[in-house]
């Protein structure tokens, strides 16, 4: 059995008002924006985990050559894609 299908995961999410004030308060000083990191880094894992239940429903056991793509949907909202390659790997005996 040999399968190779394209496949993702897909979320958007709106920016957290909270965090946006943050940020703006901490451009004025430098440094990282750890309220944005942290939400970015929470919506990448989302988008990871409904790729990863995609390829499952496929009867998939791997993604090869997983990537992320982004955008900014009208400075409100980000949106972040996980997709890659769903495939079975089996051990040769």
């Amino acid at each position: 059995r040999v399968l190779f299908r394209s496949v993702s995961g897909l979320t958007v999410r709106s920016r957290h008002v909270g965090v946006q004030i943050g940020a703006a308060l901490k451009s004025l000083v430098g440094g990282e924006l750890t309220g944005i990191t942290k939400q970015l880094a929470e919506t990448r894992q989302q988008a990871i985990e409904r790729l990863v239940e995609n390829a499952q429903a496929l009867g998939a056991n791997a993604v090869l050559a997983m990537r992320f793509d982004s955008n900014e949907i009208g400075g409100m909202y980000q949106e972040i894609l996980a997709y890659g390659t769903a495939c079975v790997i089996e051990a040769q005996s």
